[in-house]
């Protein structure tokens, strides 16, 4: 377990608590063993929490990067597909789909013929931004 992660538990209330820093998570769920070896959960999750929402929206392959590369202005199509290596414009393809439909980025055609499209991150998507510069920072500090 990291360090700096310290783990508290309150038997009274059944609330485990972790603290990061500056950072308390509350973690209502937990697990009791009982005397005879058993194990129970108390207060399961019964829905996805808003960590797992979250991840349902960003944690898709690629989605971090495309939306970082549309941080600043629109990006056509094609010159975003070189700036994200390693990735096809299939899959690009895909994940812008799946971003428009989610209301991270807007598409805009900007010719017919040739066509030619560009992307944009909406307010929506910009409002993301953050926590993927803080996953860049966690992942170079962490040299992963």
């Amino acid at each position: 377990m990291n360090p700096n992660l310290v783990y508290y538990d309150n038997q009274e209330t059944n609330i485990n608590q972790y603290t990061f820093g500056n950072l308390v998570l509350d973690m209502k769920s937990r697990v009791n063993t009982e005397s005879d070896g058993r194990k129970n959960v108390i207060n399961p999750c019964m829905e996805p929490c808003s960590i797992e929402r979250g991840m349902r929206v960003l944690g898709g392959k690629w989605k971090g990067s495309i939306l970082w590369h549309l941080k600043d202005e629109p990006v056509r199509f094609n010159d975003l597909t070189r700036m994200v290596g390693g990735a096809s414009k299939k899959m690009i393809d895909q994940r812008l789909k799946e971003m428009e439909k989610e209301g991270l980025v807007r598409r805009e055609v900007l010719s017919d013929r040739p066509i030619a499209v560009a992307y944009q991150a909406t307010d929506f998507g910009r409002s993301a931004l953050g926590i993927i510069e803080q996953l860049k920072n966690w992942t170079e500090e962490n040299n992963l």
